[in-house]
């Protein structure tokens, strides 16, 4: 990187650093400001918390990274790098045992492998340079499955599933800052923020539940039982950041959920094992990825998987995009243009790059079980992490 292009990325990040001023509008905003928490920075439009990820707003951070798509192949121990140009895998490394996702930082600069070793001590994040798409030296992290960060930047949290707990850790070192036990989560793997950045809800994928927990004060809130189903998956916010929608691979839909109150809200039905959430780059439209359920020859696998389109302001599904011949859709990310839905195909050992406008796809062969995979560069100012949650 040249200095010109340091200082801009330097300013840039910078800028996102200033806390936020609580309480003021801000100009081009529709409704109330959003009182949010000190350090995050402030919610544009109060009615979309997604504008600032839009295809116009490419942060001069991640101007000049390569466009990649990071595959984490969980039984191969490795990531395969997709060049979207071409559909071609241009290169591959390894990284620790058993890699579950490549998490974008807050600050747009690493992307982060979280290497659980499935519950072992042995667990490691492996930093992915953004600018240059190289891997750097491991850091040894206990059990993260995932891992997302506080609105304000202020810390990443390793979501250590197998040990029912969080751990609140210093974004950029990993230092471990605080542990937050969720003793009623089993399971707990996923997560979104309320607009505000107050508190998060986890999900707990092996008890039926979810886990409220303030972001601020680093203690759980509460607990939910879901009505039915019993395996929930990705959470998403809406973009008024009302509703968070929580895929349950089991009731083979998406719950809706009131954050504030913590109350079931209603169920849309999607396919068989809904499991990955991810907005329309317009954010009119939610993903939802059905992963399928069927088993060939003792191994999971799916003639039924798809994706479904769901209509944020109806939520009505209008739009079911089959994979052809079956598959696995698990996780992934849309392009910076809003123009393709990538995804893992977790039991396939391929990759689908899905048009969004109208459910055509190809299949990319890659490593053994991929899993979360994200694009990158992404549009927006920062990222809370996960697969790339970017706002």
């Amino acid at each position: 990187m040249g200095v010109k292009q340091y200082l801009v990325a330097a300013s840039a990040i910078a800028a996102l650093m200033v806390p936020a001023v609580q309480g003021q509008a801000q100009t081009g905003a529709t409704g109330p400001a959003v009182q949010t928490i000190a350090g995050m920075p402030p919610v544009i439009d109060p009615q979309n918390l997604y504008s600032e990820t839009s295809p116009a707003h490419l942060s001069p951070v991640v101007a000049d990274d390569p466009a990649r798509i990071y595959v984490p192949n969980l039984r191969s121990n490795d990531v395969y790098v997709i060049d979207p140009a071409t559909n071609k895998v241009v290169d591959r490394f390894p990284v620790g045992k058993s890699p579950q996702h490549v998490v974008p930082s807050w600050d747009l600069r690493t992307l982060w492998v979280t290497n659980n070793a499935e519950g072992r001590t042995d667990g490691s994040l492996t930093p992915i340079d953004a600018h240059t798409g190289k891997p750097g030296a491991p850091v040894a992290v206990d059990d993260p499955y995932n891992m997302y960060f506080t609105p304000d930047g202020k810390s990443a949290i390793v979501v250590a599933e197998a040990r029912k707990r969080l751990d609140f850790r210093d974004p950029h070192t990993m230092a471990l800052q605080q542990s937050v036990d969720v003793p009623d989560c089993a399971g707990v793997n996923h997560a979104d923020f309320s607009i505000d950045g107050r508190y998060a809800i986890f999900t707990c994928e092996f008890g039926g539940h979810l886990v409220k927990v303030d972001t601020v004060n680093h203690k759980v809130l509460g607990y939910l039982k879901l009505s039915s189903g019993g395996m929930p998956q990705d959470i998403l916010i809406s973009p008024n950041g009302r509703t968070f929608y929580i895929a349950d691979m089991m009731a083979d839909g998406v719950f809706t959920v009131d954050g504030d109150s913590f109350t079931e809200t209603g169920f849309i039905h999607t396919g068989v094992g809904a499991h990955g959430l991810y907005p329309s780059r317009d954010a009119t439209k939610m993903y939802v990825a059905n992963r399928g359920s069927h088993k060939v020859h003792g191994k999971p696998h799916s003639k039924t998987g798809g994706v479904s389109v769901i209509d944020f302001a109806t939520n009505k599904v209008v739009a079911d995009w089959p994979i052809p011949g079956g598959g696995s859709p698990d996780m992934g990310n849309v392009s910076a243009d809003g123009k393709s839905l990538w995804l893992s195909g977790r039991f396939d050992d391929v990759v689908y790059r899905i048009n969004t406008e109208d459910g055509s796809m190809i299949k990319i062969p890659v490593g053994a079980e991929p899993h979360g995979l994200t694009v990158w560069p992404q549009p927006g100012r920062y990222s809370i992490g996960h697969t790339g949650i970017l706002r």
